[in-house]
This record gives structure tokens, sequence and C-alpha cells, in this order.
């Protein structure tokens, strides 16, 4: 696994900061989101009180299609799919239900799918995209960010995009210069928001 390029938590307590940047690494860790965030730095004053979490994404994956988790065979009547990574097989059995109807798919094992008398050839159920990885992709980093910032800081401010991302929270309301701390970490970072 690819470690992270830049990863920074800076604190005004000293060890607060080696604290929370454990625990962001095993957040992070834990969620599986180190392959997808390129950079990220954590800024913390528990006196302000202000928690600030800003980072660079790496590109996400593409659209996962039948085809890459599974070989299709073709047979008289019937395609049998050999499934070769589980990690997506629920949302393939959901669209092929949804497609075909359940009258027509059968599992009979966990490495095993057969579509019976279906309206499509081997071909065209190898395309049939199953699953887009970048649409949990945000969800799971504001769950992740919730999960690393103190415990009570519940006013946030979250801006997730395709490459950078930044996180808010505080006890308090959110002012324009704790907000404006989102530009500040950018910019330690070498990048602009």
């Amino acid at each position: 696994m690819q470690a992270i390029e830049y990863f920074e938590v800076e604190c005004t307590e000293k060890a607060g900061g080696e604290n929370y940047k454990q625990i962001a690494n095993d957040v992070l860790l834990d969620h599986n989101l180190l392959r997808v965030v390129h950079k990220i730095h954590i800024y913390i004053d528990p006196k302000v009180p202000i928690f600030v979490a800003v980072g660079i994404l790496k590109k996400v994956t593409t659209i996962v299609k039948v085809g890459d988790i599974a070989n299709v065979n073709p047979l008289e009547g019937k395609i049998t799919l050999s499934i070769s990574d589980e990690t997506y097989l629920s949302q393939m059995l959901k669209v092929f239900w949804d497609r075909f109807g359940k009258d027509h798919v059968e599992q009979p094992d966990r490495f095993t799918v057969i579509l019976y008398n279906v309206p499509a050839t081997a071909a065209e159920i190898e395309e049939i995209q199953i699953a887009d990885p970048s649409q949990s992709l945000y969800k799971d980093l504001v769950y992740a960010m919730k999960c690393i910032c103190p415990e009570g800081f519940r006013v946030r401010s979250e801006d997730f995009g395709k490459e950078k991302f930044s996180f808010v929270a505080s006890e308090d309301t959110l002012t324009d210069a704790s907000l404006g701390l989102v530009n500040e970490k950018f910019a330690l970072m070498g990048e602009t928001p």
C-alpha cells in the first residue's frame, strides 16, 4: 500500500498532536482511505476550539464492470459467471435482479452466478456497470473526519470535490477566520484550495 506523500498533524499541544497523528493514521487505514488520499494536513487547537483537515485526493479508480470481477461463460440457455472478486458481488446481483428479474438469476455458491434466458450476450454482460467507487469515497471521507475530530465538535463545514477536500469543525460557531484556516493549510501543502 502506498504511503501518503504529505501527512502532517499540527496541534498547539505537542503530545496531543502526536496522539491525533496516530488516530488519523489508524482511522484512514481502518477505512481503507490511504489508497485515495495523496496529501493531508490536520490542524487542531483545543483552546479556540477548532479542527481543520484539508487534503488532496489521488485519482479514484474507474467504474467496476461485471468483466472486472467475473469470468463470463455462455452455454446453451444460460450464462455462468465465475466470481474472482467478491467485493462487488452484492451490487452485481442487485443490478442483475433489477435488469433481468430474480427468476433469471441463480447463485448456487459464493463463487458462481448463473443467468438463465437473459436478453444479453456474454460480451454485453461483461460490460454491465455494477459499481462506482467514487460515489462512496466522499461519504467515507466525511465519516473518517468525524471519527478523527474531537468529540463534541458538532458545528461543521465540509467541502469535498473530485481532487480536494476540507473539513472544519468546532464546538462554537464557525467564523470567517476559522474558515480562512482552510486556505492557510492548503498553502502549507503547496496547494491552493
